[in-house]
């Protein structure tokens, strides 16, 4: 008889997409430091600002489905390569812009390849679950929201004492140099089946539309945290601007660290019954923020909705690119593009109805929103498919 060898699976491609996902958070969090000197540097206002952001949404959008045409044919590994080092030097450019001309463009490119590599290092995710044999969706995010919190802590100091160039310079390099170590490790995805190199054409399956809707209805009320938490917290419940600012931050860090707890909650319940039960316990708790007698008890809400909407997001992620019959970053661009879509015109529309009624009914909306989402939960079965 003959022993059975079992080779041990290597957990490089899991470091390597935590990597990808850390840089890409790391490059956007980044940003944030530099939005007063960019306003003060190029003589605008925040409305032009505004709308130098949604060229962000815009080249983010058209990039997602294209980035979903790429990996169907070539794979997420071959595709992260070329996006994932596009994307590096993405905040050094829009710094270096001399004039709100060059900055629409450039502003649409950052949007382009931080689209397209969100996309992609999602998809890969997928891959690297089936690999695997296990989640890593949830933590994979988790490192996204570590890398943003990076960017944007260091940011302003590194600002201070070298300059906004300097700290765009060292922003990239740092994203670089992430993305050259991982790139080796990046595992590879299974040939593409025939049926799914289409040229054209969208999915025709029913349930990656409704995966779509439920990302677009779990990520509004996670911008809504981070867009109007801390005006209605000031403006509504009298809370000062020294801990305006906490609601987010528990929202924030409450959902980082349940994102880092997901993978295991998800292998040991399945996907469905983790997302329904997050969407549900992160919808009543906005209810109960959006209802609160005083800041304090808003702020501690609405970390118990970032604990819920934590693992939501990639639970659908991951059903997403498991659809059967269908490539998964044909999957995954679907359902980014429409989750992605409500940077375009909910925080704007948020605003004007926080102006004319209050944002206690805002929030209201955000928990009908998650409540919605808790009854697709069914349809991401997919999830668990490795």
């Amino acid at each position: 008889m003959h022993d059975v060898i079992h080779t041990p699976v290597s957990n490089r491609p899991r470091w390597a997409a935590a990597a990808m996902f850390f840089a890409n958070g790391f490059i956007l969090g980044a940003w944030a430091p530099h939005i007063p000197l960019f306003l003060t540097r190029l003589g605008i206002t925040e409305t032009t600002l505004g709308l130098l952001l949604v060229g962000f949404g815009l080249g983010a959008l058209v990039a997602m489905p294209t980035a979903g045409w790429f990996i169907s044919r070539y794979g997420s590994r071959e595709t992260l390569k070329v996006v994932s080092i596009a994307c590096a030097p993405a905040l050094l450019m829009v710094i270096a812009t001399p004039n709100l001309m060059t900055a629409a463009f450039a502003f649409v490119a950052f949007g382009a390849v931080f689209g397209g590599m969100d996309v992609t290092m999602n998809a890969n995710a997928v891959v690297v679950e089936r690999h695997l044999g296990r989640a890593i969706m949830s933590s994979s995010h988790g490192f996204w929201s570590l890398g943003g919190f990076a960017g944007g802590l260091t940011g302003g100091y590194v600002i201070e004492q070298v300059g906004p160039l300097g700290h765009a310079a060292i922003v990239s390099v740092i994203a670089l140099l992430l993305v050259l170590w991982a790139l080796p490790h990046i595992v590879a995805d299974d040939p593409p089946a025939p049926e799914h190199k289409v040229s054209s054409g969208l999915p025709r399956s029913f349930t990656i539309y409704l995966l779509g809707v439920a990302a677009l209805f779990a990520m509004i009320p996670e911008g809504s945290v981070v867009d109007w938490g801390a005006i209605y917290l000031t403006r509504e419940l009298g809370a000062s601007l020294a801990t305006a600012g906490f609601g987010y931050a528990a929202f924030a860090g409450a959902m980082a660290l349940m994102r880092f707890a997901g993978d295991s909650i998800r292998d040991q319940f399945g996907g469905v019954r983790t997302l329904r039960v997050s969407a549900i316990i992160a919808s009543m708790a906005m209810l109960g923020a959006a209802l609160a007698p005083n800041a304090a008890v808003a702020t501690g809400l609405f970390a118990v909705a970032g604990l819920g909407i934590a693992n939501v997001v990639p639970v659908i992620f991951s059903a997403a690119g498991n659809q059967p019959g269908m490539a998964s970053g044909v999957g995954m661009s679907v359902v980014t593009s429409m989750g992605y879509s409500g940077i375009l015109v909910a925080p704007s529309a948020m605003g004007y109805i926080g102006e004319r009624t209050g944002f206690s009914p805002v929030f209201i909306g955000m928990a009908v929103l998650l409540a919605i989402v808790a009854s697709f939960a069914g349809f991401a079965s997919a999830a668990d498919r490795r």
